[in-house]
């Protein structure tokens, strides 16, 4: 038999539709929306009325018009309407007439569930239009599903309103119906209660009736089951009719109620197991009628079997056997319980035949026997009354014969007759005790359990014996029963219910051998997409429950984005029924882990998040202008953020590391989005600037959730395949950072070019050309670090050398320009030795006709290098070092702020970043300072200094002439140059006015003659030069000017001593290298060509052969 999931899901969504209709019609029916009902023949109360074949639309116009309601009407316009399905009753009857084909008919349910054909001709179908309001209900949307399915029509329209005296019923102080809001808002109260969810997806793995039994059959069968066995205990009695009279039903009060007020119940106001009984009558939708004719039934049936229990009848057999046509008051009630027969026998052969709990061996043709006698007894209901009460009545009697014999056959152990197995055969008894764990849910709020759970449940214990139901049994359809009530109404309270149940049902090793038996043989054949499948009795109601939790947690993202707990117990669940399913023969999950199967949810939920991901991002960049790498990089790391805090700790209970399936497989299907992307990348773009800080931001946030997992976390990263996101990024930053470097030395040369050094105003006394420079490196600055992508310490590197050498390269021009200090200081003089006839007259003669000046064009240029410009250089160059160490602060705290650890920005190589630049720009200061001081002396002032001083004697020209234009220089400088160069400045000053004295003094040529009596004024000469430079305090300090001048002094000394003492001094110096004036040999020898005395003269040209001035 195949079970088909598709008719079973249509089937319980028809019976839902069928309960609300039943409980509406009753409300309209029972309430004061109606001035007066009039009941059809036969019927005294609404509970002698089949509500199936009783027109809503009809009804409801009534309701509309105010008018009085008849139900006989009431019922032929449902058989009218509902003859044939609407879409096709015009089309249909049309072609009938053509075709002259008005004897046949068609079958609107599947003959192969229907069982025999009808041996009965087919009544005859009037014409009829549906009206409008009918068209308009069947074209509606159903009711959610329940548990029951449709019952087989088997009254005609004929028997239905057979003629009779009517019985009015009268209802007193009715409000006149006037707005049809009262209805909506009574409509609206009523489903709001009732949001079911679909269950197509949870079917219990078991086959298909032969019979056609459905769900109503089933439901009806378990309650006379249950009956039966409250009468085993003695608790079985017939209640009287005094409680359908009651005015206003129970239905009318609960629908008047909301959910939180105590209801006040008729079972509750019975006390013990009547009220019970009675709850649970109205639990399974059992009407007062049917319960009471088969409570009678079972007394009636009970008569006579002294010692036999009420539970170990034949139930359906003694409910045809034991109520017949007379006890019927009229036909139409008869016909309802005849129509309850067929269900009987349908019962009868499923729990003897098709899934006897004993098989048959010998008793084979008792079966086919069986079917036989149970196909006439169906035929006698379509004989005359008088033939067709005979047949049935021999028919029973054989049946009976035949039946308990092989319902009383022993099983598991019991005597003969003890139980009598007609429902505890695989499967009808789980079914049977499936509809009776349905009762334990209010039928209003089906999401909640009845107040009286407790008891119901110790009161279906007593159906075990019948049903042949195991503690494991129970507990797995109790499992079921809620589970699937969980999925309808998502009530989170029966899942925790269902978690508790199914953890009850003991695994393999804990059952006895007897319960390990007895499952083993409880198995089924059932047809689904796989094709032919043998299931246990686990699996049959595990398998589905499994699939379901695998569907709703293969996209938990989806499913389960605000409901954590509940996620957590579908987990529990599923875990739950995947262990108990392990155990199972043939099970495929015997070697998956609970590891194996949470990784399998976070893949697939992770895949399926990750495409409605792709779907958003097209989305939002078609809505934008952003890339849609880059937003989908972003969205990703969202994602991954939402997995790793809100999902992964509640599957952590199950997995050791889920984060990392989950981080490793979008760092996976992210990268496969990226890959073309880097593939083609060459240059920087605005795309690439866009894309790479998103998919480094990700790549980021997946290693360091990896790496904060623990275990083994080293692996997993290793087996991620990078982005190579720095790498990549770190080429185009290069190739980007050269450019703009050589675009920041074109700045450089064309900033030196157009420097005309000139201060750029009286504040800011340096050149406009350094201004520019910073401002091109602080542009390109910008740039990088506006660059929001991933780079490393080489790209900065990189730039830092640059900007370096951009300064170097600005220093060296700046020095360029400078003249040598050859082309300044006036070549030396030759030797010469002192003669007395006409040396000072020739010597001059020969130094003015050999100067040794710089040719036209060097003094050209040294000219242009006037103090002022040199004084601008300086202050420039000055205000580039200056700026470096802001310059470089400024680059380090950006790029510590850049990278996430400020790993590089170390004080070490924050000292080596700009040495370069440090280095030659405080070389390119010194060096111009040398040259002013030395430009202002050997050139500006030669003629006083270099050429006049101490000519032709010291008396005759001394140093004090020279203080003035001295001063003036000096003054110059200082207005000009900045304060922090000013001493540099002036000590090159001072130095270069010493080594002119020097050489003046050892160097000036034939020209100057000094004798020891020139000391003194030496002396005084270099005291006034010394205290000029420090002038009172305000130039450079005393000890730095005596530092300096303590050369000069030396040799001022030494010109002090007799030519006598200078010639021994420099033999002594000669033959030893010692000398015991402290001077060198170098030194003594110019003195003496320096000295005005013939004995000197004779010295020199004996021993070191010098020429006289003369020659």
């Amino acid at each position: 038999m195949r079970v088909d999931f598709d008719r079973e899901n249509e089937v319980e969504l028809l019976q839902r539709y069928r309960r609300d209709r039943r409980i509406l019609l009753n409300y309209l029916l029972s309430g004061s929306l109606i001035k007066k009902v009039v009941m059809p023949p036969g019927a005294v109360s609404l509970d002698d009325v089949d509500l199936d074949q009783v027109s809503v639309d009809f009804v409801l116009n009534s309701v509309k018009k105010g008018d009085m309601l008849e139900l006989s009407e009431a019922i032929r316009d449902y058989h009218d309407s509902t003859g044939f399905p609407h879409m096709f009753l015009l089309l249909f009857f049309c072609a009938m007439k053509n075709a002259g084909t008005e004897g046949e008919f068609f079958l609107a349910t599947n003959p192969e569930l229907s069982g025999s054909p009808p041996r009965r001709a087919p009544p005859a179908v009037p014409f009829v239009v549906p009206s409008p309001i009918m068209a308009d209900l069947t074209s509606s949307t159903p009711f959610d599903a329940t548990e029951e399915d449709d019952e087989p029509a088997m009254i005609s329209k004929s028997q239905s309103i057979n003629s009779g005296h009517d019985r009015n019923l009268t209802i007193d102080d009715i409000d006149d119906f006037e707005d049809e809001d009262d209805l909506e808002e009574l409509n609206s109260r009523r489903y709001s209660r009732r949001t079911m969810n679909d269950t197509a997806d949870l079917v219990v793995g078991l086959p298909s009736f032969a019979t056609g039994v459905n769900d109503d059959d089933l439901r009806e069968s378990a309650y006379e089951i249950l009956l039966a066995a409250a009468g085993a205990s003695g608790g079985l009695i017939v209640p009287t009719k005094e409680k359908k009279k009651e005015k206003k039903s129970r239905l009318l009060k609960k629908l008047g109620r909301s959910k939180s007020e105590q209801v006040t119940t008729q079972s509750q106001q019975s006390t013990g197991l009547t009220g019970l009984l009675e709850t649970m009558r109205i639990q399974m939708e059992i009407s007062e009628a049917m319960d009471i004719r088969t409570r009678q039934g079972l007394l009636n049936a009970m008569a006579g079997k002294v010692g036999k229990r009420m539970d170990a009848l034949l139930i359906p057999l003694e409910l045809l056997s034991c109520v017949s046509r007379t006890e019927f008051s009229d036909k139409k009630a008869y016909i309802r319980w005849q129509k309850r027969q067929a269900i009987q026998l349908n019962m009868l052969e499923e729990g003897l035949v098709n899934h006897p709990v004993v098989g048959f061996g010998e008793s084979g043709r008792k079966a086919s026997e069986m079917r036989v006698l149970l196909a006439r007894i169906e035929e006698s209901e379509s004989f005359a009354p008088s033939v067709g009460e005979l047949q049935r009545i021999e028919c029973l009697r054989s049946l009976r014969e035949i039946a308990i014999p092989l319902a009383e056959r022993p099983a598991r152990g019991d005597l003969t007759g003890e139980v009598c197995h007609w429902a505890d055969g695989y499967h009808l008894n789980v079914r049977l005790y499936e509809k009776l764990l349905l009762s334990i849910f209010d039928v209003l709020d089906e999401g909640k359990l009845t107040e009286e759970i407790e008891e119901i449940l110790e009161l279906l214990k007593s159906t075990w014996r019948i049903l042949g139901i195991t503690e494991t049994i129970h507990h797995t359809c109790y499992a079921w029963v809620l589970f699937r009530q969980f999925v309808m109404t998502r009530e989170h309270g029966l899942l925790r219910l269902a978690i508790e149940q199914i953890n009850k049902v003991p695994l393999k090793e804990e059952r006895g051998p007897q319960e390990r038996m007895h499952l083993k043989s409880l198995y089924c054949k059932v047809e689904n997409e796989e094709g032919s499948q043998e299931l246990s009795f686990l699996q049959s109601f595990l398998i589905p429950i499994q699939k379901w939790a695998d569907k709703q947690l293969a996209d938990y993202h989806l499913h389960f984005s605000e409901a954590l707990a509940m996620m957590e117990n579908v987990v529990s669940m599923s875990m739950a029924a995947r262990r108990l399913l392990q155990e199972e023969p043939g099970s495929s999950m015997q070697h998956v882990t609970d590891g194996d199967k949470i990784d399998s949810y976070v893949s697939s939920s992770i895949k399926s998040a990750f495409l409605r991901t792709l779907q958003d991002v097209e989305t939002m960049s078609n809505a934008t202008d952003e890339h849609p790498l880059a937003l989908l990089g972003e969205e990703t790391k969202k994602l991954l953020k939402k997995d790793a805090t809100v999902f992964i700790p509640v599957l952590s209970q199950w997995h050791s590391q889920p984060v990392v399936v989950s981080a490793s497989l979008l760092h996976k299907l992210y990268g496969s989005k990226l890959k073309p992307f880097l593939n083609s990348v060459e240059q920087l773009t605005e795309d690439v600037v866009l894309v790479f800080p998103a998919a480094d931001s990700f790549e980021e946030y997946v290693m360091d959730l990896i790496t904060s997992s623990g275990g083994q976390s080293e692996v997993s990263l290793k087996k991620l395949s990078p982005y190579k996101i720095e790498t990549i990024s770190g080429t185009l930053v290069l190739r980007w950072v050269n450019s703009q470097l050589s675009r920041i030395m074109g700045w450089v040369e064309r900033a030196i070019q157009q420097e005309r050094w000139e201060p750029v105003s009286m504040q800011q006394r340096h050149g406009s050309s350094i201004v520019e420079v910073y401002r091109i490196v602080e542009e390109t600055i910008d740039q990088f670090f506006a660059l929001k992508i991933p780079m490393r310490s080489g790209e900065m590197n990189s730039l830092f050398r640059g900007i370096d050498n951009a300064f170097q390269v600005y220093a060296k021009h700046v020095v360029d320009k400078l003249a040598s200090k050859e082309d300044i200081i006036p070549p030396l003089p030759i030797l010469t030795r002192y003669r007395r006839e006409s040396g000072i007259k020739a010597f001059v003669k020969k130094e003015t006709n050999d100067p040794r000046l710089p040719d036209m064009r060097k003094s050209r240029d040294i000219n242009i290098l006037t103090t002022p410009t040199l004084c601008v250089q300086l202050n420039t160059l000055h205000y580039g070092i200056s700026h470096l160490n802001k310059l470089e602060d400024s680059i380090w705290e950006r790029w510590t702020r850049k990278t996430k650890h400020g790993k590089y920005s170390n004080e070490d190589s924050k000292k080596e970043s700009f040495d370069g630049s440090r280095k030659d720009i405080n070389a390119a200061i010194d060096r111009i300072c040398e040259f002013t001081g030395t430009k202002i002396i050997f050139w500006d002032l030669r003629e006083p200094l270099i050429e006049n001083l101490y000519r032709p004697s010291v008396s005759e020209s001394r140093l004090e002439t020279l203080i003035e234009p001295l001063d003036v220089e000096l003054n110059q400088l200082c207005d000009i140059i900045v304060e922090p160069l000013r001493d540099r400045i002036v000590t090159s000053l001072l130095q270069a006015s010493l080594d002119g004295l020097l050489r003046v003094l050892l160097d000036g040529g034939p020209s100057r003659l000094f004798i020891p009596s020139d000391a003194k004024s030496l002396e005084e000469d270099l005291e006034v030069l010394k205290e000029f430079f420090i002038s009172g305090g305000d130039g450079l300090p005393r000890g730095v000017v005596e530092n300096q001048v303590a050369r000069v002094r030396q040799v001022i000394k030494l010109q002090g001593y007799e030519t006598r003492e200078l010639i021994d001094d420099l033999k002594s110096a000669s033959a030893s290298d010692r000398s015991k004036l402290g001077a060198d040999t170098k030194t003594l020898l110019r003195i003496l060509c320096h000295r005005c005395d013939s004995e000197a003269s004779q010295f020199l040209k004996k021993q070191y052969k010098i020429p006289k001035s003369g020659a």
